[in-house]
């Protein structure tokens, strides 16, 4: 597999895992668990998934 390649199934697997847990934060805020360590780890991670969304973006990428 060469470089390309492997950045191509990285950021698939990025944009899955990102709308993965955006799905799950809307289930958690709908059953009122905004306040859980599940809602937490999640928010936390789409925030660093949004940062990298972002520079790939920037640098054209996305």
């Amino acid at each position: 597999m060469d470089r390309l390649d492997a950045f191509e199934r990285m950021l698939a697997d990025l944009l899955r895992q990102s709308e993965y847990e955006a799905e799950q934060l809307r289930k958690l805020e709908a059953e009122g668990k905004k306040k859980t360590a599940t809602y937490r780890q999640y928010l936390g991670n789409r925030l660093l998934y949004q940062t990298m969304l972002d520079k790939y973006r920037e640098y054209g990428l996305l």
